[in-house]
């Protein structure tokens, strides 16, 4: 039965991908991806750059009961052939995970309206596309309603510190002058090991010689002793004598050989502590580097009215906490996701854009609507509407950041963004992500049905005959 429901959504997913094909923008050439907006009214994803959208395809999101949650979220997985052990083993290629509890972006067949157990199917040529262009991290917005970023300025909105960028270049050019060095002192080290080798040659040819013309003395010895006549003595004095000069010569030559060779020992262990030294030297420029990078990786910044509290969250691990103030606490301020672009070409500071996401029941122009699952293919070919700048602004009006908070917000680069919300931080949000939020009054069936498991992350690490192993006590291995 379910291969003849999936033969039937495959072919009403061919139909309807021949109806409406992947758009892509053509009017200039598209940039690194930003953010995706998934309207779940529209059904469809539209992906952004830092100038606009760059590319559009339609989705099918999560049954009513199983809705896709509308909320903020980031990719935080990334696996190319992914199955279900939940759902008969499906076939999920190209997930993109943004929950732990098991909500993600993945090819599947399109019926034309929602049909998922709460995930976001994608057109199959169109997941392969999206997933290798995607980085981790990138934000995914999951939006009642169709809604575009638009640029923004704001006095609140964080700009980098002075300096933060040149300190960054000083670190990198430090790091290739200790790497040349350490590199230097290893081919002086290598060099001086090979030399010392070369000069073991000449020692022990020298005391093998040596050897020999010892052993030629003896027998002189022996036979001056043993000498009978006169001439017998004669001789045998001349071959002593001889081998005497002998080893006096050979003794020279082993002991200038044995001095070489300790000079050239003694260079070795002194590069090698070099090389030691240079390479610790390296370490910790690198280090210094990469601690510098880390700290010029996108931050993220969560505002929540609910809490009253300031999150800062950095690749996927928290950073701090602050309380903040909130003119008016009890008026809803909306929920608004800003989102800093490339710098400019005459200075350092960052472009800004925002945006907000408006629940089911507000259209874009106002007017309330209905949010029926069934009903996601409405308005499918209207254009999204622009982010309300006036009350994006208006929100951050409202907002006074304690000083201190605003001096540890320092590694403000591209696609760090601020969110600012009406919700609490979801319980979503933990190791391995960054900040998930809810909205509180859209259905949630999707991720309600799933329940958070702190190793689902692991699960792909594992071959496919563990990955689907299951319980004799009924639990399967993972979720999904």
């Amino acid at each position: 039965m379910a291969a003849l429901i999936a033969a039937g959504d495959d072919a009403g997913a061919r139909s309807g991908r021949s109806e409406r094909p992947i758009e892509t923008v053509q009017s200039r050439s598209a940039g690194e991806p930003i953010m995706a907006i998934v309207s779940l009214r529209n059904q469809r994803i539209t992906v952004y750059d830092a100038k606009g959208w760059i590319l559009r395809a339609p989705v099918s999101s999560g049954t009513k009961g199983r809705e896709t949650p509308a909320g903020i979220f980031s990719i935080i997985q990334k696996v190319e052939d992914h199955y279900s052990n939940l759902y008969d083993d499906a076939y999920m290629p190209h997930m993109q995970r943004i929950t732990w509890s098991g909500i993600a972006l993945h090819g599947g067949v399109l019926p034309g309206r929602p049909a998922s157990h709460g995930c976001i199917r994608l057109p199959f040529d169109f997941a392969e596309r999206l997933f290798d262009v995607t980085t981790m991290g990138m934000r995914v917005i999951v939006a009642p309603s169709d809604v575009a970023p638009i640029e923004i300025t704001h006095p609140l909105l964080f700009q980098p510190k002075p300096g933060a960028t040149a300190l960054a270049a000083f670190r990198a050019a430090e790091v290739e002058e200790a790497a040349r060095a350490a590199a230097t002192v290893r081919l002086a080290a290598g060099t001086a090991f090979r030399e010392a080798s070369l000069a073991m040659v000449p020692v022990r040819t020298a005391e093998n010689l040596k050897l020999k013309a010892e052993a030629e003395l003896a027998a002189a010895e022996t036979a001056l002793s043993s000498a009978k006549s006169a001439e017998e003595r004669q001789q045998a004095e001349g071959a002593r004598a001889q081998a005497v000069a002998r080893l006096a010569e050979l003794q020279a030559q082993w002991e200038a050989a044995k001095a070489d060779l300790q000079q050239k020992r003694d260079a070795v262990t002194s590069t090698r502590e070099a090389a030691v030294a240079a390479e610790t030297a390296r370490a910790k420029a690198a280090e210094a580097a990469r601690q510098i990078a880390r700290e010029l990786q996108p931050v993220s910044v969560l505002i929540s009215r609910k809490t009253q509290r300031l999150y800062v969250r950095q690749a996927f691990e928290p950073v701090f906490e602050s309380p903040v103030t909130i003119a008016d606490p009890d008026r809803p301020i909306g929920t608004h996701v800003f989102t800093a672009a490339e710098r400019t070409s005459d200075d350092a500071k960052l472009r800004w854009s925002v945006a907000s996401l408006l629940g089911s029941k507000h259209a874009p122009d106002g007017t309330v609507q209905s949010h029926d699952p069934a009903r996601g293919s409405s308005g499918r070919d209207i254009e999204p509407a622009l982010t309300d700048l006036d009350n994006a602004r208006a929100a951050l009006d409202r907002i006074a950041i304690p000083q201190d908070a605003l001096d540890r917000i320092v590694a403000i680069a591209p696609r760090s963004s601020l969110i600012v919300t009406d919700e609490p931080l979801s319980s979503e949000t933990g190791k391995g992500t960054e900040f998930v939020v809810l909205l509180s009054g859209e259905p949630q069936g999707g991720i309600k049905r799933r329940r958070r498991s702190p190793g689902t992350e692991f699960r792909d690490a594992y071959p496919r005959s563990l990955q689907f192993w299951r319980s004799p006590f009924g639990s399967p291995f993972s979720n999904w």
